[in-house]
C-alpha cells in the first residue's frame, strides 16, 4: 500500500508541475487549466482540459492550438520521461469543479459532489451550489431544506449537473 501511494504522488507531483508549465502560456492565449490528468501504464494520456476565460464555448480550434502550444512548452520541460499522448478538451457541459474558485464561479448551477470519507453514512449529495464560505462549500441539497456543508479538502469529485433547457 505504501508503494502504490508513493506512486500517486509522484504522479501528483508530475500534474502540477505540467500545470505551473503551461498555465501562464494558455492564460495569455485566453485559456485556463482546468484538469490534468495521466492515465494508462504502458502508453501515458496526459489529458489537459480548458476552458476559455471569456466565457464563450471551446471551439475545436482552441484545443488544436492549444494543443500545438502545449507539446511545445512540454517539449522543452519533458516533465514525462515515457512517451505519451496529448488530448486536449473542453469541459463539456457536466464540466468538473477542481479548485475551490470553481465552486465561487459556478454558485447557483445544480450539481453533484462525492467525498471521501461518509458524512452520516453517505458520500454522494446532489443540489444547488451555493458558493463557498470560510473554504467549505454550500450546497443546498434536494433532500434536506437546509443548506449542507463540506469542507473543500473532503470532496473526491464534484460535476455541475448540465441542464438540457
Amino acid at each position: 500500500m505504501l508503494h502504490l501511494l508513493c506512486i500517486l504522488g509522484v504522479v501528483v507531483d508530475i500534474t502540477e508541475k505540467i500545470e505551473r508549465t503551461i498555465e501562464p502560456s494558455l492564460a495569455d492565449m485566453g485559456y485556463e487549466v482546468v484538469r490534468i490528468q495521466i492515465q494508462g501504464a504502458k502508453r501515458k494520456t496526459l489529458q489537459v482540459m480548458i476552458d476559455r476565460l471569456d466565457g464563450q464555448p471551446v471551439t475545436i480550434t482552441d484545443c488544436t492550438q492549444s494543443s500545438h502550444t502545449i507539446s511545445a512548452l512540454l517539449e522543452v520541460e519533458d516533465p514525462l520521461q515515457d512517451a505519451y499522448n496529448l488530448e486536449v478538451s473542453s469541459p463539456g457541459m457536466d464540466r468538473p469543479l477542481v479548485k475551490l474558485k470553481d465552486f465561487e464561479r459556478f454558485s447557483g448551477e445544480s450539481v453533484r459532489l462525492e467525498l471521501k470519507f461518509p458524512v452520516e453514512g453517505r458520500r454522494r449529495f446532489q443540489g444547488r451550489l451555493e458558493g463557498v464560505k470560510d473554504g467549505k462549500v454550500l450546497i443546498h441539497t434536494e433532500d434536506e431544506s437546509a443548506i449542507s456543508e463540506f469542507e473543500f479538502e473532503d470532496i473526491q469529485k464534484a460535476n455541475i449537473l448540465p441542464s438540457y433547457e
